[in-house]
């Protein structure tokens, strides 16, 4: 999962519009006239228009649609004690997945889940870099469950890199080794670091090199310097944008030289913090012996002040806070953006997070499930594909919303909170094909405050 600086939202705002200035002749901050109707007016005006430009057919675009709306097993093997720097499974609170968590996950209708993974503290030494035996064979229990509740899967390196901001000190994590500003600084620590991914990948994919095309394998998640992309902190980021693409290369070319399934398995490549504008502006994807295998792999908990944090209860044009009152076509914006410029190329785009946190107030939750609908069905309309993030959290001790993204036990499968009916909500967005259900449908049915 991502913890965000305040500065994100609009960071992110920033980024897509400049990047929506080279490809539109409308400009950011000249919203159109629709935008400045009345309430009443606006839910009888087309607002959420599909793209003109169709997807290809046929295509890897096309296979990404069987991932559909999936489900993250968010802070299990992906969490680590930052004080020894091992990753263990319950570190976080979560009890420990089984094949009851993943049928349950099949049951309530998602198509896929990913997996993260943290593999620090179960690293050997230079120059092999050997992953112990009992974390890789626990990996593979975790994946075999998936694939036997028929889920497609995607399993990744995580926060091997991730900047420490858990216990507030916003630095890089002495115990991770994916240290990008490093890296971009002095080129001889890139290339240990590049030397110890290859080894990694070496070694996770030829664990899995016989496995079917329901699995794939995602690079890297959210690098960064700490500075959660935000420019005028980092140091160079042209050279960390750079750096980047190098590793997402090392890591692709290791995969492929495995052979087996692995030669032409579907991988996803992540932009800069995997943050959409920073993404689609300077994400070089890698060169690939096999065609129309690489997949974009984004997050978003936008706007995070709404989404992440919870500080806000209501989003959309029918809600109480001002900022928000076009955040319907700021979302679409940043979807069009991405499919301009990845899915009518035939490169498929997926959200491997995004999430909306559970509120206890019901005014504020029905916004939630508005916007989790809204989401879902404007990412169906643009053939990208999304995974929840559930971080089985049902409070967060403080009595605050922040951080309670809990659908899902993750080890006994049952539901918690209203995680069935934002499980419904979201996977009927998807699903749903009548041609009656559209996103304007949904605009018009928002919450009122």
């Amino acid at each position: 999962m991502i913890i965000y600086n305040m500065k994100v939202s609009k960071l992110i705002t920033t980024a897509i519009c400049a990047i929506m200035s080279l490809t539109s002749t409308a400009a950011c901050g000249e919203p159109e006239e629709t935008n400045n109707l009345t309430s009443s007016t606006q839910n009888k005006t087309q607002q959420n228009p599909t793209p003109t430009t169709p997807a290809p057919k046929d295509s890897a675009v096309e296979f990404a649609q069987n991932l559909g709306i999936g489900w993250n097993l968010g802070n299990n093997l992906d969490a680590w004690n930052s004080s020894t720097g091992v990753a263990e499974e319950t570190n976080w609170g979560n009890g420990k997945a089984t094949q009851a968590t993943f049928n349950a996950v099949k049951a309530a209708g998602y198509r896929s889940v990913r997996i993260p993974i943290t593999w620090t503290g179960h690293i050997g030494a230079a120059p092999e870099y050997n992953i112990s035996t009992t974390r890789m064979n626990r990996v593979a229990e975790v994946v075999e469950y998936a694939h036997k509740a028929g889920l497609y899967v995607i399993i990744n390196i995580h926060h091997d890199g991730h900047a420490d901001t858990f216990n507030g000190s916003g630095q890089p994590d002495k115990f991770a080794w994916l240290k990008i500003e490093a890296a971009a600084k002095d080129e001889s620590v890139n290339n240990a670091i590049k030397q110890q991914l290859a080894k990694m990948w070496t070694q996770i994919a030829e664990r899995f090199k016989n496995e079917g095309n329901w699995l794939i394998f995602e690079t890297l998640n959210e690098i960064h310097d700490g500075n959660w992309g935000n420019e005028s902190l980092m140091y160079n980021p042209s050279k960390q944008y750079a750096v980047l693409n190098e590793w997402n290369q090392i890591a692709l070319n290791a995969i492929r030289a495995t052979g087996g399934n692995n030669a032409t398995r579907y991988v996803g490549i992540p932009g800069y913090v995997c943050q959409p504008g920073l993404t689609a502006k300077n994400l070089k994807l890698p060169t690939d012996t096999a065609k129309g295998k690489l997949m974009v792999a984004v997050h978003s908990y936008d706007p995070w002040d709404y989404a992440g944090s919870g500080k806000y209860a209501q989003w959309g044009h029918t809600g109480n806070v001002d900022a928000y009152k076009n955040g319907e076509k700021e979302y679409v914006a940043m979807l069009d953006m991405l499919y301009n410029k990845f899915v009518v190329n035939d490169i498929p785009v997926y959200f491997g997070e995004f999430a909306c946190v559970h509120r206890t107030d019901p005014k504020a939750e029905e916004f939630r499930k508005y916007y989790l609908e809204y989401v879902c069905k404007a990412m169906k309309d643009r053939k990208m594909v999304g995974m929840y993030w559930d971080n089985g959290y049902e409070t967060n001790g403080k009595g605050t919303d922040d951080d309670v993204f809990g659908l899902i036990n993750h080890n006994t499968g049952a539901f918690i909170l209203d995680g069935k009916e934002i499980s419904k909500i979201m996977v009927n967005a998807w699903e749903n094909t009548s041609s009656s259900y559209t996103l304007q449908s949904i605009y018009n049915r928002a919450p009122k405050p």
